[in-house]
Formats: C-alpha cells, sequence, structure tokens
C-alpha cells in the first residue's frame, strides 16, 4: 500500500483505491489520475492521505513533509519508543503509528 499524505500528493499520481471524505462518502475512485481540483477537493472535504499506485515504500524518506529533517525524525522516534514498550512496533499498522507521531511531534517542535 502507499499511503502518501495530502502533502505529498501530486497532479498525475494515480489512485491505487477510492478516496472518501470522513463521513465515507467517495470523492474519486481507484484508477483515476489526480488532478490540481482534485486535490483542493481533497483538501477541503478533509482528505488526509490517499493510496497511490507505485508506491511501496510509505516510510521512504522521500515521503516525509518537506519541513521535517530525517535526523530530527530518528531522535523524535527514539524519543517516543518509550510508549510503545508493550505494543512494541514488529507490527506495520503500529510502526506506522510511530513514524507518524514522529512526525508531528517533530513539526510542533516538540523535540
Amino acid at each position: 500500500m502507499g499511503l502518501l499524505p495530502i502533502e505529498n500528493l501530486e497532479a498525475g499520481m494515480v489512485l491505487a483505491s477510492d478516496v472518501q471524505d470522513r463521513n465515507g462518502r467517495m470523492l474519486l475512485g481507484a484508477g483515476a489520475e489526480l488532478t490540481q481540483k482534485h486535490l483542493v477537493i481533497f483538501r477541503t472535504w478533509g482528505v488526509v492521505e490517499a493510496d497511490i499506485a507505485g508506491i511501496d515504500h510509505a516510510d521512504d524518506e522521500s515521503l516525509l513533509p518537506a519541513e521535517v529533517d530525517p535526523a530530527a525524525l530518528e531522535a523524535a522516534e527514539l524519543s517516543l519508543i518509550p510508549l510503545f514498550q508493550y505494543a512494541g512496533t514488529d507490527h506495520p499498522a503500529l510502526r506506522e503509528l510511530l513514524r507518524l507521531a514522529a512526525i508531528r511531534r517533530v513539526q510542533h517542535g516538540l523535540c
């Protein structure tokens, strides 16, 4: 699965799955090629990420928001590890949760 944050979506990318708003209403179907208009609509309806065809690594550094320094992200992840001591990070969903929490921590200057 290639989930990308809305900030990293670009016109020309192709959806791997349907995009829905917060209430589950479908905004755009799988296989559609994104346009600038779609990106505006996604932001308007509160879409935070989309599954993009051909993207295999959601944790790739190139997919980080521009303001997030990879070194700061690593430090933030290390500071958050104690919060995962009982749940662990072996499961992909928990690894992604740790990554997202670290990104938020860096974006809000909490490191």
